[in-house]
């Protein structure tokens, strides 16, 4: 019986989208979850990390992370 990845790393595949103004870069996706720690940016500046539910992500940016 094969055992579930608990997290996927993705900082290596640069991905940023924005939501409401505000700029994020994905780290990790937790499929069990369905949730992404996420970098938050404001003007290019690290305001911190964030957890973000897969659903509330856009849709280009959900076939990136979790492509079937």
């Amino acid at each position: 019986m094969s055992k579930k990845k608990k997290s996927i790393e993705l900082s290596s595949k640069k991905i940023k989208f924005n939501i409401e103004k505000r700029e994020f870069k994905v780290i990790r996706y937790y499929p069990t979850q369905m949730s992404l720690d996420a970098i938050e940016y404001n003007d290019g500046e690290k305001i911190g990390m964030i957890n973000i539910a897969f659903a509330h992500i856009p849709k280009d940016i959900k076939k990136l992370i979790k492509p079937n």
